[in-house]
């Protein structure tokens, strides 16, 4: 396996992560001027889609950060049916308990607009399978659901 490297996606959630907690960002605009000074350009429907991937609340005295205590549908929804998980070119294929296959299904497909890729999902009794638009799309979210299981 070669080894992990860190995306310019990933370097750019921590950057905002890291600039929203230090200081009061109030747009976009501020945002990608701070993003800018430390190296890491993006325009604004990357950083449109950054924020709405990192849960970040606007308010009226700006962006927050979510709770991080709080726990999204999708979570709850894998950390309760899935048990295993595997890309297969653009398809995943979703390992559930007997009748969890539904329950899963439903909190994917609501998180669709979300979801980078996501094409769909058919739903079995204990196993979905989850159709992606690309391969890259499909390892990508099959990573995405196996973090959000326990550690």
């Amino acid at each position: 396996m070669p080894p992990a490297t860190t995306s310019a996606r990933q370097l750019r959630h921590e950057a905002i992560l890291r600039l929203l907690a230090s200081r009061s960002v109030s747009n976009q605009t501020e945002l990608a001027e701070l993003l800018a000074e430390e190296g890491l350009g993006a325009n604004q429907a990357t950083l449109s889609r950054d924020l709405r991937e990192l849960g970040v609340l606007k308010t009226p005295e700006g962006y927050a950060l979510p709770d991080p205590t709080a726990i999204d549908d999708l979570t709850r929804a894998c950390r309760e049916w899935l048990i295993g998980a595997e890309a297969i070119a653009h398809q995943l294929v979703l390992r559930t308990p007997p009748g969890g296959a539904a329950p899963l299904s439903i909190a994917l497909d609501a998180q669709a607009d979300r979801v980078d890729g996501l094409a769909g999902t058919i739903a079995g009794d204990d196993t979905v399978l989850v159709i992606c638009r690309t391969p890259r799309a499909a390892s990508r979210l099959c990573r995405d659901l196996i973090a959000r299981l326990p550690r």
